[in-house]
């Protein structure tokens, strides 16, 4: 693993730990400039989303230098649960993976192993760049901190399986994909309605009593709305996306 994200890892753990709240950046956009851009930001972490971006294992490495050049975590948003990405994305360099749509513990079990090195896990072992290519070959095969692994909680069934993901070895945060999970409850987009608000209560407390880090994606760029976030307890917050917050650059630019 990129030593200065190595140290990232554990400091990003122990922040985590400490009921600390981590905001990070979101991006859809694969462009180092982008990325570079986000990370001079107050970020924390930032991911690429492999789900909906328009991202090629290709174009990862030099994304994750521009992350990793202002000492922020990269981490990676896998396409549709993809084991076969983890090693990719890992391999490329990133800190870690968050995983859409887990809907029970026994997928993200496979995940977990499917970013473990042997003995821990089932990721092919070789010369990437998360080794320096063979430089740095005995110290990753040694590695003892793991790639971070964070699970989205986007549906109803995953919330009735909720106390079983949590108590995944390996999981360090959950995190709620809004639109999805109320999309699966018939109420798309109605954040206020009483069963979604119910439902995000029920999760948060499940998180906290199995001292598992909770977190949901601020999609609007509030600072109200992530600093009311940040007072109910979650510690894991994607603010925006690179997508919204260039188009509401754009309207802002034309407004009298």
């Amino acid at each position: 693993m990129i030593p200065n994200t190595d140290k990232n890892i554990v400091k990003f753990r122990k922040s985590l730990k400490s009921g600390r709240a981590l905001v990070g950046g979101w991006i859809q956009i694969a462009n180092s400039n982008i990325a570079e851009i986000m990370s001079d930001a107050n970020y924390s972490w930032i991911a690429f989303d492999m789900e909906h971006g328009s991202f090629s294992t290709g174009n990862l490495p030099d994304l994750f230098r521009a992350v990793e050049l202002k000492n922020k975590l990269p981490l990676v948003r896998l396409p549709n649960k993809s084991k076969e990405a983890c090693s990719q994305v890992l391999d490329a360099g990133c800190a870690g993976v968050i995983v859409p749509n887990i809907k029970n513990e026994f997928e993200l079990i496979s995940i977990v192993s499917a970013c473990y090195l042997p003995p821990s896990g089932s990721r092919g072992v070789g010369y990437s760049r998360s080794n320096l290519f063979g430089k740095k070959f005995t110290r990753y095969k040694k590695q003892k901190n793991k790639p971070i692994i964070i699970a989205m909680i986007e549906n109803v069934v995953s919330v009735k399986r909720l106390e079983k993901i949590l108590q995944v070895k390996g999981l360090d945060a959950i995190l709620v994909g809004p639109y999805d999970l109320s999309a699966s409850m018939g109420i798309t987009g109605k954040f206020n309605h009483p069963k979604f608000k119910l439902t995000l209560y029920k999760i948060r407390r499940l998180s906290k009593q199995y001292k598992i880090a909770n977190g949901i994606h601020a999609i609007e760029p509030s600072y109200k709305i992530l600093r009311k976030y940040i007072k109910e307890g979650y510690q894991f917050i994607p603010f925006a996306t690179d997508t919204i917050l260039l188009n509401l650059a754009i309207k802002n630019s034309f407004k009298k």
